[in-house]
């Protein structure tokens, strides 16, 4: 259709230069996928194994009881059928209405025309009667171990997730209402953002997650003032400024993990556990990890204990002039501290007067969540991939955990920023989530195989520095900090390492909330409690069970616990010393390192 004068109307003309567009950014497209690099099939997809046992246990099952498997696939038939014949008798009343639905909300599902259009409905509630029978066909699935059980478990149900209607244009209201109203606008903008991503990682697809102009780490994040006391190829020693008048002698050390990177405690002034500290009178050091390259790949957790915890504890000493310091490990740093702990405990070294674990795993028991990644079929194709490499890319670290919480952290973001065209929001702690870090290849290894695999600290020992370690070697007054509802370290693991350790003084705090939010939780916004129990250490439900809950953040209960051990109060003190002078102001220099893998 043209106008009078042979011009194209205006919405058809913008319609046709979006066309144009779409073009361009498919050239771009094509170019970017060609710098991809070269793929790891064992990091792709579980192994072949797997498929072989699940294949073999469903035909058992198949010819052992025949009868259950048709059980659930006609009852299946027969959901789908009726929800069919429901939807055809409402439409032959001749209304443009859909079967009156009772089953729970699903917030995937939360624009009116699911439940109001019938076409939308329709696709909705096959979708989910789908996805209710599959997860009732594998669950019915007998004799597998339960390692595979659980494999087989999270990879049907990222199946699931994926194929989820709200994942396709055609059939995801929001994108196409937005398509409609801005003639086409949002489906190019969505398609620039995915170029975007994509040359930005070199062929490799990382959804941004958080504006990354927004930030900038020591001018609105991480702010916190202090200064680099201490530098080595492993780490720099930032020492934060104090804001009392006296501090308490006992200086304290943070080990945060160097899977990331330490801000998330220090985001914001108003949640910045860092700031925190410093306010009740702690002198604090916080180490800032070094984000290796491939020249690290032989970089091991000999190098992390000698080199990062043993050097900073000297290096705070000779600084302070305390003979002992209080030390906080945070996830694997956590895991990590436990080893130093156990061989400083051999050596007769009792520079540590009482330790802290943040969510922290040191028996390994129970992998979670994990499972479905610290089997074989993964770990020889990472081991691969450091071979070649010399790290193990933040990539495959960022992708592993986002898939942990696909919905949230993957295609929820990215209908939003490829379907609907939207800008990645400014969200401080989206964007610490973003800027990762690489593993040093030898490091890596070390730590799947012989922590996360064998569960050597828990069970035979693990060697560091040629002395073999156990966890009842742990015996300094020790503080514990889990969180209820942690995906990546769950309590009740966290917990069975702790009842495993040799120490008499033992606090065990169960936050509200998960990995991240359960530790970053300043006072005042009561946001989340607490949980601390009278009951032994001997069966994580029985703790949980006579456990009392508490209002408010675990902070102050466990500063007065720190600060029962952290000595008398002193004069504050300066940053550095004569022979630690300030080499560059917090946040330092490693901390913005993005090194490429």
């Amino acid at each position: 259709m043209t106008t009078a004068d042979g011009d194209l109307p205006a919405a058809t003309q913008h319609l046709t230069e979006n066309l144009a567009r779409v073009e361009a950014l498919s050239q771009r497209l094509v170019a970017a996928l060609a710098q991809k690099r070269a793929p790891n099939p064992a990091l792709e997809a579980p192994g072949q194994e797997l498929f072989l046992k699940a294949g073999s246990a469903l035909m058992k099952e198949w010819l052992e009881h025949p009868g259950k498997l048709m059980e659930t696939q006609i009852s299946y038939w027969g959901q789908a059928l009726k929800h069919y014949a429901e939807a055809q008798a409402v439409l032959a009343k001749g209304k443009l209405a859909v079967p009156e639905d009772t089953g729970p909300k699903d917030r995937r599902f939360s624009n009116p025309l699911w439940d109001t259009n019938p076409y939308f409905n329709f696709v909705k509630q096959q979708y989910l009667i789908s996805a209710k029978a599959i997860e009732a066909s594998v669950a019915a699935i007998e004799g597998l171990e339960q390692v595979d059980r659980k494999r087989i478990d999270y990879f049907t149900r990222q199946i699931i997730d994926l194929m989820a209607p709200t994942n396709f244009l055609a059939t995801n209201p929001d994108a196409l209402e937005r398509a409609l109203a801005t003639e086409g606008e949002s489906l190019v903008r969505g398609m620039e953002n995915l170029v975007a991503d994509i040359e930005a990682h070199k062929g490799d697809l990382v959804i941004t997650l958080a504006d990354r102009d927004a930030f900038k780490v020591g001018v609105n994040i991480g702010t916190a003032k202090g200064g680099v006391v201490f530098r080595n190829h492993l780490f720099e020693l930032i020492q934060f400024s104090p804001s009392t008048e006296t501090v308490h002698q006992t200086p304290l050390v943070i080990f945060p993990p160097w899977i990331n990177k330490f801000y998330i405690l220090d985001l914001k002034p108003e949640n910045s556990l860092i700031r925190w500290i410093v306010d009740q009178g702690f002198t604090l050091f916080v180490v800032a990890w070094k984000n290796p390259d491939a020249s690290y790949a032989k970089i091991g957790m000999d190098d992390y204990v000698r080199d990062g915890y043993l050097t900073a504890i000297r290096e705070i000493k000779a600084i302070t002039g305390e003979e002992k310091l209080n030390a906080v490990g945070y996830c694997i740093a956590g895991t990590t501290l436990g080893l130093t702990l156990a061989l400083m405990q051999k050596r007769g070294d009792k520079s540590i007067n009482a330790a802290t674990f943040f969510t922290t795993l040191t028996d390994f028991a129970d992998q979670g969540e994990f499972t479905a990644f610290l089997q074989d079929d993964f770990v020889d194709g990472i081991e691969e991939q450091v071979a070649r490499e010399g790290v193990l890319a933040s990539y495959f670290m960022t992708r592993t955990f986002s898939y942990l919480r696909a919905n949230d952290l993957i295609y929820q973001p990215a209908i939003r920023s490829y379907m609907m065209g939207e800008a990645p929001p400014a969200f401080d702690l989206l964007f610490w989530n973003g800027d990762g870090t690489n593993l040093p290849g030898k490091m890596a290894v070390e730590y799947l195989r012989g922590l996360c695999q064998r569960d050597e600290f828990a069970g035979k020992g693990f060697t560091v520095l040629g002395e073999k370690v156990k966890l009842s070697g742990v015996k300094v007054p020790l503080c514990a900090i889990a969180c209820e509802t942690d995906h990546i370290a769950p309590w009740r693991a966290s917990f069975a390492g702790v009842a495993q350790m040799g120490a008499k003084d033992k606090t065990f705090i169960l936050s509200q909330s998960g990995h991240i939010a359960g530790i970053v939780n300043p006072p005042g916004k009561d946001k989340y409690g607490h949980f601390t129990s009278p009951a032994p250490f001997t069966d994580a439900d029985a703790w949980r069970t006579a456990a009392e809950f508490h209002k408010g953040s675990w902070w102050p209960r466990w500063a007065a616990w720190l600060a029962g051990r952290s000595g008398k109060r002193t004069a504050a003190r300066e940053l550095g010393d004569s022979a630690h002078p300030v080499l560059a102001p917090a946040p330092g220099t490693y901390v913005l390192e993005r090194p490429e893998a």
